[in-house]
Parts: structure tokens; sequence; C-alpha cells
């Protein structure tokens, strides 16, 4: 029953993190106009949210491997929330990109720290199944946020949005300084130098670093379309928000099928063999959204789910594949510090490429340069074999 309880504590982490992360593209149309700023603007807000998020990763991931993940978990998911809370009274870029750094410290736990957790409480032969089971959580909140973003709007206006989003997670942290805990031989071992293997091992591998750039470039490709497909589809396609907003739903219904699939598959297949898959259609959806009509963007928004949906579980799992378990919390963590990189690079650099030349085309086709990047980094790990 603890298992349960703590693997369902990892959930609903995942899932409120990935609400509030991909929340704030959903909520952005109203947001552009209610505060009179531009896609730049907001490129910065939410960059400022992976500038904390990515100086905040290693070090939680460390401290999880270290010393548990009880206060963690709880700590850092009530911030998050007291974040997206305070996003609801923000008037300026300033305020909007300081209370979103909160946000991002918050949710720098909510990753590399719970599916290290998960993992130690799972067996290798299952370990895929369980990280897509919890990694299902972000592609539902999406979902979620899909479907009831639209009606708070009609009812209330933006700002109750995050209100409630700032609700949901500091309840979230609650439940976790209540019910996480790390395994019980991990609990009998007292001496937190025991864990993983050094910090200079690993970088010293090739193979950490070319993960670690191919996380980057994943980083880069998935923001694009997360940060600005809704403002996409109402300025530039003439869809209502209602309608831009049941893009969000097709985004996390693919995520979901993928992460069924592709999760359970990869225990068979092999990790690498899934990245590269992930990689292919992230890049092919980011290039159809480049090119998208009324028809086409939801078959584009759900192709890239598909690649979307399931790569990150596929990395945290390679982690313990092809390195030691024990530090799969540090290398995630510090894997973060490239998807951070990624993550604060995009969406400057597609709302400026946007404002620059009047459409988001060409910002979406960038997002489909950095897919399949991604895969090109990786090509020398399936040369060598898990070696």
């Amino acid at each position: 029953m603890n298992k349960r309880l703590i693997l369902t504590a990892c959930f609903l982490t995942v899932f409120v993190a990935y609400a509030v992360r991909y929340g704030y593209g959903i909520l952005l149309p109203e947001m552009l106009d209610s505060l009179g700023i531009t896609k730049t603007d907001a490129g910065v807000i939410f960059s400022a949210f992976f500038i904390a998020y990515t100086v905040a990763s290693p070090v939680c991931g460390y401290i999880a491997d270290r010393y548990g993940s009880r206060w963690l978990l709880a700590s850092f998911v009530i911030a998050l929330g007291v974040g997206a809370f305070l996003m609801s009274y923000v008037t300026s870029i300033l305020q909007a990109s300081l209370f979103f750094t909160l946000a991002g410290i918050g949710s720098a736990a909510c990753w590399a720290p719970v599916m290290a957790l998960a993992q130690k409480w799972t067996s290798h032969e299952h370990r895929g199944k369980t990280l897509a089971f919890i990694d299902v959580g972000s592609a539902l909140s999406i979902i979620v946020m899909g479907a009831l973003e639209p009606i708070i709007i009609k009812n209330y206006d933006w700002r109750a949005g995050w209100m409630i989003l700032g609700v949901i997670g500091i309840a979230i942290g609650i439940l976790n300084f209540l019910v996480v805990k790390n395994p019980p031989d991990e609990q009998q071992n007292k001496n937190p130098t025991l864990a993983g293997l050094p910090l200079t091992a690993l970088l010293s591998s090739g193979k950490f670093w070319l993960f670690g750039f191919g996380y980057l470039f994943t980083g880069f490709s998935i923001l694009v379309p997360f940060t600005f497909l809704s403002t996409y589809a109402v300025q530039e396609l003439s869809f209502s928000y209602d309608t831009a907003a049941y893009l969000m739903i097709a985004l996390g219904i693919g995520a979901i099928v993928s992460k069924i699939i592709i999760g359970p598959l990869s225990d068979k297949t092999g990790r690498l063999k899934m990245i590269f898959l992930c990689g292919v259609l992230i890049s092919l959806g980011c290039l159809g959204m480049a090119y998208g009509n009324a028809v086409t963007l939801f078959i584009a928004a759900f192709v890239f789910a598909l690649g979307y949906g399931a790569v990150w579980a596929m990395y945290a799992a390679a982690a313990s594949d092809y390195f030691l378990r024990e530090s799969s919390g540090t290398i995630i963590g510090l894997w973060t510090l490239f998807l951070g990189i990624g993550s604060v690079l995009s969406p400057i650099i597609s709302g400026w490429l946007a404002d620059a030349t009047g459409t988001l085309t060409w910002s979406f086709g960038l997002g489909a340069a950095g897919g399949l990047m991604s895969v090109v980094l990786l090509i020398p790990l399936w040369q060598k074999g898990r070696g």
C-alpha cells in the first residue's frame, strides 16, 4: 500500500508541475492582451521559469539521491503552488517573471527527484512501464487544462486559472509530506557518500554529454509549440479561444497514447531506439505546425505529442540503463541543465523570430530542426551499442 501511495504522489506531483508549466501557453492569448505584452516579452516570462528550473534541478537531484525525497517534494511543490497563485496578481512583465521564477524553482523538484524515487520503488523489468505511468500525469494535465481553462476564462478570467493551479499545487505539496518516503534499504543507509557514481566519472563520460546535448535540443523543440501553439491558432489561423484550447487536448491525448505504448515497448526494444522515434515525431509535428491549417494543425499536434509524450521517461530510464540506478537522480538533474538551456532559449528566440517576421511559421520550423538535432547527436551511441 505504501508503494502505491508513493507512486500516486509521484503521479500527482508530475501532474501539477506540468499543469503550471504548460498552462502558461494555454492562458497566454488572454494574458497578451490584458497585460499589453509582445511575444518576446511572453518568451522572457517563460524563460524566467526555466532559468530557475535549470539552476535548481541539479541541486534537487543530488539532494534526493543522498538525503531522501520527503521534505524536498513537499517544500518545493508548495513553492510551485505559491508561485502559480501569485501569477494571478501580476500587472507587469517584471512581476510575472519574478513569480514564475518561484514556480520554476518549485518545479525543479518535480521531475528528476520524482523519476528517481519512482525507479527506486520499481524493479528493472517494469521500469519503463512504471515511469510511463508516472509521466502520464504530464499529459493528463494538458488535457485537463485544455478542457477547463476555457470554462474558467468564460466565467471568470485568466487570473482565476492561475489561482486554481496555485491551490492545487499547495495541496499536493502537503500530500507529499504525508506519504513520500525512500525505499527501506535506503532509509537504513545513513552514509550519503555511498550512493551513486562520483561526479568526475559522470563528467568524463562521452555518453553523458551526448545524452545531455540531445536533451537540450529536445527541450528547445518542445517549448516552441507549448509556448505559442494556442497563440498561433488564435492570432494567425483565426481559431476561437475554445478551439485553440482543443489543440492542447489533442496534445494531451497523443502524449498519453505515446506513454502507454512507447514506455512499455522500450523495455523490450531498448530506450535508444524509442528516443530516436520520439525525436523524429517531434520534428515532423513541428514541421506540420509550420505549414498547418485549420485541419492539419490538429494532425500535426497529435504527431508531435506522440513523440513528446514518452521522451522524458525514456531519458529518465536511460539514466539507469547506461549508468548506475543509484545515480539516476543526479544524472537526470545534470541533464536538466542542458534541458534548461534549450528551454530558456526557445521561448525567447521563437518569440523574437515571430515578432521580427510577423508570423510563428519560422519559429515552428526552428523547432523541427531542434528535434532532428536531438536524433543526430545520439547516432554515435547507436553505432557503439550500449557500452
